[in-house]
């Protein structure tokens, strides 16, 4: 079956072994845009200084809050981060990141957003940089965003 090969090539790939690859602690939720515009363009932030993964390149939002769901998790990070207002109907799910860091496993939803109101600024964070898909590759990245590039650059 198709899934399985996949799943068993994730778990090869990741060194995951034995009952691993089915239990993990301290998993983490975190919900991610993408946000395209008219040139297929999305923002890259930089992580902000003093936080774990400070200088490199992510994609805007964050740590899914208890009783929140994904998306409103999104429509409030967006808020936070960038200044603009999207609605639910706005985000559409488009591939998610399975990673283990060494103190959890991360777990983060990627969502393409086309549509939001009012000027993307950096409020949380040192710079956004607009990159096109395939030039996403000159930006140092989490480990577990990076991955998720090549699927923007090639499905975008």
């Amino acid at each position: 079956m198709w899934t399985c090969d996949l799943t068993k090539r994730y778990v090869e790939i990741n060194g995951i072994t034995g009952h691993e690859a089915r239990r993990v602690s301290n998993l983490l939720l975190v919900a991610a845009a993408a946000l395209v515009g008219r040139r297929r363009t999305r923002p890259d932030l930089p992580a902000p200084a003093g936080k774990a993964l400070a200088g490199l390149w992510e994609f805007p939002g964050g740590k899914v809050e208890a009783g929140e769901t994904p998306e409103a998790c999104l429509i409030r990070e967006l808020d936070e981060e960038l200044g603009i207002t999207v609605a639910t109907a706005c985000l559409a799910p488009f591939v998610f990141a399975s990673h283990g860091y060494d103190s959890f496993h991360l777990i983060m939803p990627l969502y393409l957003c086309r549509r939001w109101e009012g000027s993307v600024r950096a409020l949380e964070h040192e710079a956004i940089a607009w990159v096109k898909p395939n030039q996403m590759g000159a930006y140092p990245m989490p480990p577990a965003d990076a991955p998720l590039v090549a699927w923007l650059r090639d499905l975008l």
